[in-house]
């Protein structure tokens, strides 16, 4: 009897031992608010079935905030200047939907599986998507999700990169709201006419926000610095919402507005037009501070390589702020989670900014 008591004791105590040291074997994640188990496989590159089934999770749509989750191969959170993690890309591919088209034949087209877009998505059912609906694609094959280095908003691959002119040579030019073609072509030195002949622009009066167009021999430092004045009239004209602590300098994202602040002891200083995280990938909002900072960082994932980001600062696991060069879309959601900055405006807020800087996110 004393025997079978021992064992059964023994039996009590593994039950409480083996998840420390499977724990200890294993990173974890906090789960935040908005995020869903696609994005966390995504953001740490593991197979979300297998981060499911090492978590006990059997309806991979059911996670929440709070929520601890093991990450499964990862030991500890690299800090060091090269972070593999897909949460710090400008932007996933957008691929609208053509009529006649269907998921099976998208999937195809990119590299990826119909589930991956599915859950990308946030689409339950497969047989319900239609024309014109702008679908995010997670795609392995950096030479279609980032051409020339750079993420842009494809409709139709092909006619992104004409065969006419090498990859390297071509700058695109993501069209914000409010933008109309001679305006664009202005900030880059061209003519509209040019604009309107390298992408079969019939009618130059009906551009749509979020298109692609590329723009054929322009100087990309002219096009940036135009764009570097546009945001910031744009930031001028957009009330701030006050400083969250009102002492000491601080960082405050308004998600709504898609912009960033800057204050000293309650007095703004700063503020910018930014693009932080896409619906299926938000940025985080809370209280939170800056842990770590670097000039200059090779950012890397699934779908994308960026050398030299500039001016990158975290305040959160993998959520900073940094500069961006791959689009211009600022004042549109854009991102894994970061906040995306124009190079000058993020260098601004670089030296602003010290370890253990204060930072909101409202919405």
């Amino acid at each position: 009897m004393r025997a079978i008591r021992n064992v059964f004791f023994l039996m009590i105590a593994a039950m409480f031992v083996i998840p420390v040291f499977a724990q200890e074997e294993e990173g974890t994640h906090v789960v935040q608010s908005g995020e869903n188990l696609f994005r966390i496989a995504l953001r740490y590159g593991v197979d979300m079935a297998e981060l499911a089934q090492v978590n006990n999770i059997t309806d991979t749509s059911q996670i929440y905030a709070g929520q601890v989750l093991i990450i499964p191969g990862l030991e500890s959170v690299d800090t060091g200047d090269d972070i593999a993690n897909p949460l710090v890309a400008a932007a996933p591919v957008i691929h609208v939907v053509q009529r006649g088209e269907y998921l099976g034949q998208i999937a195809t087209l990119y590299g990826v599986s119909v589930e991956e877009i599915l859950a990308a998505n946030n689409i339950t059912n497969p047989n319900t998507i239609y024309p014109g609906q702008e679908l995010q694609i997670w795609t392995s094959d950096i030479s279609v999700a980032v051409p020339d280095e750079t993420t842009t908003v494809v409709e139709e691959p092909a006619a992104v990169v004409p065969t006419a002119a090498p990859v390297q040579e071509q700058v695109i030019h993501i069209v914000a709201p409010g933008e109309y073609l001679s305006l664009i072509a202005r900030n880059y030195g061209v003519s509209w006419t040019a604009i309107a002949e390298a992408n079969n622009i019939v009618n130059p009066n009906d551009i749509e926000a979020g298109t692609a167009l590329v723009i054929p021999g322009a100087d990309p430092s002219l096009g940036q610095a135009s764009i570097v004045e546009s945001t910031r009239s744009i930031a001028a004209n957009i009330p701030d919402p006050g400083a969250h602590w009102g002492v000491g300098r601080e960082i405050v994202v308004d998600l709504s507005t898609q912009m960033t602040y800057a204050y000293e002891n309650g007095n703004l200083v700063f503020s910018a037009l930014v693009s932080t995280g896409l619906p299926a990938t938000p940025t985080v909002q809370g209280e939170y501070s800056i842990w770590h900072r670097t000039p200059a960082q090779t950012m890397s994932g699934p779908g994308y390589y960026l050398p030299n980001v500039q001016w990158v600062m975290y305040f959160y696991q993998g959520y900073g702020f940094h500069g961006t060069y791959w689009h211009n879309n600022f004042g549109n959601p854009m991102s894994h989670g970061c906040v995306n900055m124009t190079n000058a405006d993020a260098e601004w807020l670089y030296n602003f900014a010290s370890l253990g800087t204060n930072v909101w996110v409202q919405y």
